[in-house]
């Protein structure tokens, strides 16, 4: 990877990084920014159920999202809509699924596809797809947090070893900023992990230092990828 793609990718990561971080004592406030409430429902939901779940496959290679359960969108939250028996969970996240401050947090042209590995599917996707009921039940965002936090405590196993998520979809938008996508993975770990992030020449990012979790909140990593989900080039000529 040449210097110039490097930098292109760092400038992404960063944006995603803004775009998704969530401030101390600002989480439960509105921004003023172009998304400042929710649009109308049907603004995220996708017509075609099909291209929904065809979406959601393109989160990870094919050898692993083919056995994949696949969630979709429905009126009330997320719906299974494939079995699958690899024990990944596959569907397309929401712009809710950022950090509560963020100024995309109700951008409706956000699709994000996401495949988490089992650990991942048991101790993490349950808080996304609580979120989900309580956006989609018209709540605020104070009555979401607070949802959200209740759900953790009561019915989610503390974070699993080895939980981590694909987002390595071609076909995803992220954000506003830049291409609007990145070919990459997330992985969860505990609060307070020392990895050596944001240390001068470390090159590991923190996403989100507060991404909900039961019983405690846990870090937010990604690592780029090189390629697509498909296999083909995500660098930059």
């Amino acid at each position: 990877m040449s210097r110039k793609q490097f930098t292109a990718t760092v400038l992404l990561i960063l944006a995603l990084v803004l775009a998704f971080a969530t401030p101390q004592g600002t989480q439960g406030q509105d921004n003023n920014g172009p998304y400042p409430k929710m649009a109308p429902i049907s603004q995220y939901m996708m017509a075609d159920r099909d291209a929904e779940i065809a979406l959601a496959r393109t989160a990870a290679p094919e050898s692993i999202s083919r056995d994949a359960e696949i969630l979709v969108l429905g009126a009330h939250g997320y719906e299974t809509a494939v079995k699958g028996t690899n024990g990944f969970v596959c569907l397309v996240e929401r712009s809710w699924g950022a950090g509560y401050a963020s100024a995309e947090f109700w951008n409706p042209k956000n699709r994000s596809p996401d495949c988490y590995n089992p650990p991942a599917a048991r101790s993490m996707l349950p808080l996304l797809l609580k979120r989900t009921e309580l956006v989609l039940a018209g709540d605020s965002k104070e009555q979401i947090m607070a949802g959200e936090k209740a759900f953790g405590t009561k019915g989610v196993p503390a974070l699993e070893p080895g939980a981590m998520c694909y987002m390595m979809s071609k076909e995803a938008y992220l954000t506003d900023q830049g291409n609007h996508n990145l070919a990459h993975l997330m992985f969860f770990v505990p609060k307070g992990t020392a990895w050596g992030e944001s240390l001068a020449g470390s090159p590991v990012q923190m996403l989100r230092p507060d991404v909900p979790g039961a019983p405690i909140p846990v870090s937010l990593y990604i690592i780029a990828t090189p390629v697509w989900s498909d296999g083909t080039s995500a660098v930059s000529e």
